[in-house]
């Protein structure tokens, strides 16, 4: 190997290998008989609940430390059973990262690499898998993919939906396509709304488990709380990033570079709209814990992307920035998880359809590209992957270019569009809010070739291909 400098990878391969080893053996000595395949050998299956909500961050949550907002029932999700801080979309925006949930799959591959591209109808959902495997099923609330036409949405016995604004829908009076009816809502807060058409479905008299994805529009912009928090954390220092203050001061004025109104005002909203999906999930666990189903029940929330808030001086979202593409991931179901609590390991949007099968004990196909987290809720020292691609893919008029980066435990070296931007380089250990590009120093000369090499790795690993979208 002569004497050039050892890469990241190399310095770090002994010990990770020494872990991966020592962890996977850990756990191999655990699954015995709580392996999922024979977890529901004499027990019934459990019931799955999916709530996604949309652009909320990982971190405005009580349990995640943020200094204003409360959401005592998200937390509960959290701190009852495995909270990954590590989780990540592969494509930072509703639709693709929607459409990934679903299928276990990049954008690349599902087709959806927009907000404007049409869902594949020969897709295959988690959904449909798990309605084969004997679950009754509904699908609640965001479908966006695009929002003017609604999908054949196989495997679900309920689909209730908005095609409003695009498929955003809005916070009041939201007209619902309820199983291909369009009805209107007057007087309804659609937070509110979804949340009593899902606890319809979940209170009926069944036989067979169930399976239910709530999907919010919540907190997406036009953010308008419900009346009795419109009020709600006035006055409180919101602690907004120190860009926020020195790039309103180089504007001469008081707006965010894509931001539509001042951003305080817009991020003290957003508080307000995140606390309110907070109440709807209480009445959710209170009603399966009435019914004695709440320990039975896999309960996962997340978000679909990540929202930038003035960091870097942008608003909005697509970017391969942190606060852009990390997502809370909080799974609950004490019948799995072996330890409570803080997981480090590395997940994706797409390993949600894998994770589920798997649960269930069904077999997972193998076009899914995600893998199944089960391991990491039983163990939380089993060494997870150790690098992800992530893929952004341009579309006019919105002027950021198409975008693959790759993400590992301490670097992330991020490429744009040839003749776009300049690639960046930042050392997630020693700078993780991304403030310095190290791609010209020595130290990121020094790192970059192992970085070049994995990201080519991944794209050939997962097929990746280009996209354009007018």
């Amino acid at each position: 190997m002569g004497n050039h400098p050892k890469t990241f990878f190399e310095e770090k391969v002994t010990r990770r290998k020494i872990l991966k080893i020592a962890s996977t053996a850990a756990v191999m000595g655990m699954m015995g008989p709580f392996s999922p395949t024979r977890l529901f050998a004499k027990d019934k299956k459990p019931n799955i609940l999916f709530i996604l909500t949309d652009d909320h961050r990982y971190d405005a949550f009580s349990c995640m430390g943020h200094p204003v907002v409360k959401t005592p029932n998200l937390d509960r999700i959290a701190t009852e059973g495995a909270n990954f801080k590590n989780s990540f979309v592969t494509t930072s925006l509703c639709s693709p990262s929607r459409a990934s949930f679903l299928t276990g799959q990049y954008a690349h591959s599902h087709g959806v690499v927009t907000n404007h591209t049409m869902w594949n109808d020969n897709n295959i959902t988690f959904m449909e898998l798990i309605k084969k495997a004997g679950y009754d099923t509904a699908f609640i609330g965001k479908w966006h993919m695009p929002g003017d036409k609604l999908p054949k949405l196989r495997g679900v016995d309920e689909f209730i939906t908005f095609t409003k604004e695009g498929g955003q829908g809005v916070y009041y009076d939201c007209p619902l396509v309820i199983n291909g009816v369009e009805t209107p809502r007057p007087g309804r807060y659609i937070t509110n709304d979804l949340t009593d058409f899902a606890l319809k479905f979940i209170e009926k008299k069944r036989v067979n488990p169930f399976c239910l994805y709530l999907s919010h529009k919540a907190a997406h912009f036009g953010y308008r709380p419900p009346q009795h928090m419109k009020k709600l954390y006035a006055g409180e220092d919101l602690h907004m990033p120190s860009e926020s203050d020195t790039w309103v001061t180089l504007t001469n004025n008081n707006i965010f570079v894509g931001a539509p109104m001042p951003m305080n005002n817009l991020y003290r909203d957003y508080l307000r709209v995140v606390t309110s999906v907070d109440e709807q999930v209480g009445r959710v666990l209170a009603t399966l814990e009435h019914m004695g189903e709440l320990d039975n029940t896999v309960i996962i929330y997340a978000g679909d992307n990540g929202h930038l808030f003035g960091e870097h001086g942008l608003y909005d979202k697509r970017n391969a920035y942190e606060e852009s593409i990390r997502i809370p991931f909080f799974i609950r179901y004490p019948k799995l998880i072996r330890q409570n609590g803080k997981r480090d390991q590395m997940i994706l949007n797409i390993d949600l359809a894998p994770t589920l099968l798997d649960i269930i004990g069904e077999e997972i196909p193998s076009y899914m590209q995600g893998k199944s987290i089960v391991p990491y809720l039983k163990s939380p020292i089993l060494e997870g992957r150790d690098a992800f691609l992530y893929e952004h893919f341009p579309v006019f008029p919105i002027p950021i270019p198409g975008i693959t980066a790759v993400r590992t435990r301490d670097y992330k070296y991020i490429t744009y569009q040839k003749g776009t931007w300049k690639d960046q380089l930042f050392n997630l250990q020693t700078d993780p809010r991304e403030l310095k590009n190290i791609i010209e120093t020595d130290a990121g000369k020094a790192a970059l070739p192992g970085l070049q090499t994995r990201l080519a790795q991944l794209k050939k690993e997962t097929g990746y291909r280009f996209f354009t979208h007018g």
